[in-house]
């Protein structure tokens, strides 16, 4: 009974020095003081109204972007398209975890682990069970192994750097690995060079889907997590099928891996693989946040198509391109954009294909090439009456049984109708395209947004 006072009291102690500092007042939960980041490379859209849709003529008669009144919140977006050298950060980061997964799996099959050399190095940390936390411990024995995939959930060990040059593998395990596991194989080599297999770089994720869940009247949460797979690497072939009777093989061969390509737009990605990057930016500046004990930041994600033609217009009401005017040769003669400006001259704006993500004049939001180089995937699902029934806050037409995603902006092989703001078109969700790109956005949080 004394042992069972004694608990109550330091109970009531507990409670009355928690709420001691509020003074008997209700003064709420003190979080960590916010301090909004400006994310690497973007640009801060403030929140605002406009008119989307086309005010000016509709000469392609498509009939499908009636004018509306729409309002969208702040958000940050990439002030160029994503490019190459970023894109293969991605690339790389997937093709490093694919190694370091299939060298733990073989050390854990094999009973090798971090005490031992070779490829005991690769091990999964939780083998060193040592080193683990009361929780960590726990977790691995009770809840290892379940799952699709019988290590889900078993850290990887990045502290060690993986060896590509063959001559320093440590052993025949590792050996094993690189030559058998993620190399095409000796067969389908030529000019005595093997090759990465592409197809093996898949990147994994989940990602909850809140509209289904916010709509469904039950459903426990585990009912709303999809599963994705994406192979990663762009398709550099689509240079070569998009046009027939065109020798483009030295863009095949070198627009994507080559240095002199690195600040250039990446192309070649379907909406599934931009979508795939986008959540992996994200995981990995959160890693970064969590190594460092800092509060995590919103999702990196597509924009919308509404958020898009508003960044787009750059604040000038009624534009019919990002710079205002009606023109797309400026008062001294010179082409504002990346476009074919003639028929069959795609050189005379100074550029054949694409052109440095930083090329032409920004507009006034900063942003550059929101008209031409390459079309821009958008989040939303393509409808030709979406205007008619989105909402006029924060619209957005999505849904995932429409493949037909929207895609903005025009690109280096489109005439000039569809680099205006408001031309609508899209494509597959499937599809990977020489002439489209992507770009991403970040929510921003908070009211005060007029001095970021």
């Amino acid at each position: 009974m004394k042992k069972l006072l004694l608990t109550s009291l330091a109970f009531v102690f507990l409670l009355s020095s928690c709420g001691s500092k509020g003074k008997g007042e209700l003064v709420g939960v003190q979080g960590k003081q916010w301090h909004p980041e400006k994310p690497y490379g973007m640009e801060l859209i403030p929140r605002g109204s406009f008119i989307m849709g086309k005010s000016e003529e509709d000469m392609a008669d498509a009939l499908n972007a009636p004018t509306k009144t729409v309002t969208v919140r702040s958000f940050y977006m990439d002030d160029t398209e994503i490019t190459n050298s970023e894109y293969r950060q991605f690339v790389e980061w997937v093709k490093d975890s694919v190694v370091r997964t299939k060298l733990a799996i073989l050390a854990d099959e094999l009973g090798i682990g971090p005490e031992d050399e070779g490829i005991g190095r690769y091990a999964f940390k939780d083998a060193d069970t040592a080193n683990l936390s009361v929780y960590d411990k726990y977790m691995l024995d009770n809840y290892a192994g379940l799952g699709d995939n019988y290590y889900e959930g078993r850290a990887l060990n990045w502290d060690e750097d993986l060896i590509w040059d063959t001559s320093e593998y440590p052993d025949e395990y590792y050996a094993e690995v690189m030559v058998d596991s993620m190399y095409l194989p000796e067969e389908e080599s030529y000019n005595g060079q093997r090759t990465l297999d592409v197809k093996k770089l898949k990147y994994q994720y989940t990602w909850m889907d809140i509209e289904a869940a916010a709509r469904s009247r039950d459903g426990r949460r585990r009912d709303f997590i999809r599963k994705e797979e994406t192979e990663i690497y762009p398709d550099t072939t689509v240079w070569i099928r998009d046009f027939e009777y065109s020798y483009n093989e030295p863009m095949h061969n070198d627009y994507f891996w080559h240095d002199a390509y690195s600040d250039y737009p990446v192309v070649g990605v379907s909406w599934s693989q931009a979508k795939a990057f986008c959540h992996w930016r994200t995981k990995f500046k959160n890693d970064y946040q969590r190594e460092r004990g800092k509060q995590f930041v919103n999702q990196f994600r597509l924009p919308t198509e509404a958020e898009w033609e508003y960044a787009a217009r750059g604040g000038i009401e009624g534009g019919t391109y990002p710079w205002g005017g009606p023109y797309v040769i400026s008062d001294t003669g010179c082409f504002m954009a990346n476009f074919k400006p003639q028929r069959g001259d795609y050189a005379a704006d100074a550029a054949m294909y694409t052109v440095e993500a930083k090329s032409y004049e920004p507009n006034d939001y900063n942003l550059y090439n929101m008209a031409g180089n390459v079309s821009e995937w958008t989040n939303s699902s393509y409808y030709p009456g979406s205007y008619m029934y989105a909402s006029t806050m924060n619209p957005n037409a999505d849904s995932q049984n429409n493949n037909r995603k929207v895609i903005r902006g025009g690109s280096w092989k489109d005439v000039a109708y569809f680099l205006q703001v408001s031309t609508r078109d899209y494509e597959y969700k499937d599809s990977a395209r020489s002439y489209i790109g992507f770009r991403t956005v970040q929510d921003y949080m908070g009211e005060e947004d007029s001095t970021q």
